[in-house]
């Protein structure tokens, strides 16, 4: 029994990784068959294979304009991360400062990026306004999902922490922030995503303005000179960039859940 179900498992994870990669095999090949076929030129719909090599012909600008990207996603998400924790804490601590301040993060996050990053190009410098937008999308994430765990501790628990009396700091470290544990990665994975999404909505603003060297500023300056392959490579870049950020931040949830959490210990039968 237990032979024939790791048979099914094996053949079910065979699936779902290539089931995918069959489906994108063909849609490209229908794409690069549509475009030869009806003899669309390039500004219009450039064909996969033309695509490739624009991106291999202009590596040496698009991967340097892809490492300043990544440069400021890192740098706005390991901010979010930090300070959505730590503001996080305080909130448990103390219910008048979460009574104080979490409206104010909330309007922080309802309110659109698109319309805040060219007010941050006026006030700051080109490269603090990006890193300022990636950090805006991604803070609000890891707030809330970390006040939500650290509220959501059993309370039982809590009640025998302080019948040994424990301290306050002693019950956040030994128990809250473990058991807040599958919250905080939960929200740390949907934050590396938007981090980068608010790096490329503040890039693309600043490129409007005449400014910038990000990936973002190069699909924009593609754009305004008709060179559609050269966009469509950066975007295949930009979105490369996000799905491997996705994969190694659910890489890091596992490492770190799957000794003892039930959502990892279910990934793993």
């Amino acid at each position: 029994m237990s032979a024939h179900r790791s048979d099914r498992d094996r053949r079910e994870q065979a699936l779902r990784v290539g089931l995918p990669i069959f489906v994108l095999v063909i849609a490209v090949a229908a794409w690069e068959l549509a475009v030869r076929l009806a003899n669309i030129p390039p500004y219009v719909l450039p064909a996969p294979g033309q695509i490739l090599q624009t991106l291999f012909a202009d590596r040496s600008l698009l991967v340097h304009s892809l490492l300043v990207t990544l440069v400021t996603t890192f740098e706005g998400f390991v901010l979010a991360a930090a300070g959505g924790i730590a503001l996080a804490v305080l909130f448990n601590q103390s219910r008048l400062i979460e009574y104080s301040l979490y409206p104010y993060a909330v309007i922080l996050q309802v309110t659109p990026v698109v319309a805040i990053a060219p007010l941050l190009l006026i006030y700051l410098p080109q490269h603090l306004a990006v890193l300022a937008c990636a950090w805006i999308v991604a803070f609000f994430p890891v707030l809330a999902n970390t006040t939500l765990g650290l509220n959501s501790v059993d309370r039982n628990l809590t009640d025998l922490f302080a019948l040994y009396g424990a301290s306050r700091g002693e019950t956040l470290w030994r128990l809250k922030l473990p058991s807040a544990l599958p919250y905080i990665l939960g929200g740390l994975r949907i934050a590396g995503g938007l981090s980068l999404i608010g790096a490329v909505v503040a890039e693309i603003a600043a490129g409007s303005a005449g400014a910038g060297s990000g990936l973002a500023y190069r699909i924009a300056e593609s754009g305004y000179r008709l060179n559609i392959p050269r966009m469509f490579a950066a975007l295949l870049l930009l979105s490369a960039a996000g799905i491997v950020i996705f994969y190694l931040l659910s890489l890091l949830n596992y490492l770190a859940l799957r000794r003892w959490h039930e959502s990892a210990l279910t990934a793993d039968k």
